[in-house]
C-alpha cells in the first residue's frame, strides 16, 4: 500500500525490541522513508561535516550530545527530504528533543515497543556477529551452522561489548531513564501507540492494522 498523503510516525523502543525489523517492514508495506538518527550520526561524523565535529567533540569529552545540536541536525535532515512520509527512528530520545520536532512537523503517530527487558536480555546476550560482515546470529533461533562460526567464511564470531549481559542492563537502565518522560509526552498527546510482547512476528500484524487505520482516516479527512 502506497501512501497516497502526508504521514509522519516516529518508533520507540528499547535496544533489542525489534525496531529495525519493524522499521524495515513499515517501510516496505507502506512506502514511509526511514530515517535512523543513529545512521545519520555516523554519516555526519565519518564526513567530518559541521554537526559532525561538533558531535565528535562531545563523545570524545564523554559527554551526551547537546540536545540543540541533535536536534538542528535531524530537522535539517527532515527538511532536506522535502514534503513526503516518514519514519524517525532514534529521534527524539529526550523531551526536549520532541518539542523540538513539534515545532515544525505534526507527528501523525507514535510507535512504542514494549518488550520485557529479560526478552530483550535473553535476546542480545544471545547474539553473536561477524565483525568483517556484520552477520548476526543468534544462538537461540538463528544460531550458525558451526557453533561460533560464520557461515559464509567459517571465520570466529565474536560477542560484541554491546552485547555482554553488564552493559545491556546499563543501557536498558539508560533508556528507562531517558525515555519514559518522552513517552509521556506522547502519551499526553493522544498520539502514543503502544505494543507488548515478547515476539516481533507476534506484534507486527498489530502495528500493521493500526498503520492502515490511521492511513485510512487520514486519506479521507483529506478526501
Amino acid at each position: 500500500m502506497a501512501l497516497q498523503k502526508i504521514f509522519r510516525a516516529v518508533i520507540m523502543g528499547p535496544p533489542g525490541s525489534g525496531k529495525g525489523t519493524v522499521s524495515a517492514r513499515i517501510t516496505k508495506s507502506f512506502g514511509l522513508t526511514h530515517l535512523s538518527s543513529g545512521n545519520i550520526l555516523r554519516a555526519h561524523i565519518n564526513a567530518k561535516t559541521e554537526f559532525g565535529l561538533l558531535m565528535k567533540s562531545s563523545i570524545d569529552q564523554g559527554q551526551l550530545v547537546p540536545d540543540d545540536v541533535i536536534s538542528r541536525l535531524i530537522l535539517s535532515e527532515l527538511k532536506a527530504i522535502g514534503q513526503c512520509s516518514w519514519l524517525l527512528d532514534g529521534f527524539p530520545r529526550t523531551v526536549s528533543q520532541a518539542e523540538a520536532l513539534d515545532s515544525a512537523y505534526i507527528v501523525n503517530t507514535v510507535i512504542n515497543l514494549n518488550v520485557p527487558f529479560q526478552t530483550i536480555k535473553d535476546r542480545l546476550t544471545s547474539r553473536w556477529t561477524h565483525l568483517p560482515s556484520g552477520r548476526v546470529y543468534n544462538t537461540d533461533f538463528n544460531p550458525p551452522k558451526v557453533p561460533g562460526l560464520d557461515d559464509v567464511t567459517g571465520e570466529p564470531l565474536v560477542q560484541r561489548d554491546d552485547d555482554t549481559p553488564e552493559t545491556v542492563t546499563r543501557r536498558l537502565k539508560a533508556y528507562e531513564t531517558q525515555t519514559e518522560p518522552v513517552l509521556e509526552y506522547y502519551r499526553s498527546k493522544g498520539v502514543l501507540e503502544t505494543f507488548s510482547g515478547t515476539e516481533t512476528n507476534k506484534i507486527w500484524p498489530d502495528v500493521e492494522a493500526l498503520l492502515y487505520r490511521k492511513l485510512s482516516l487520514i486519506n479521507q479527512k483529506v478526501a
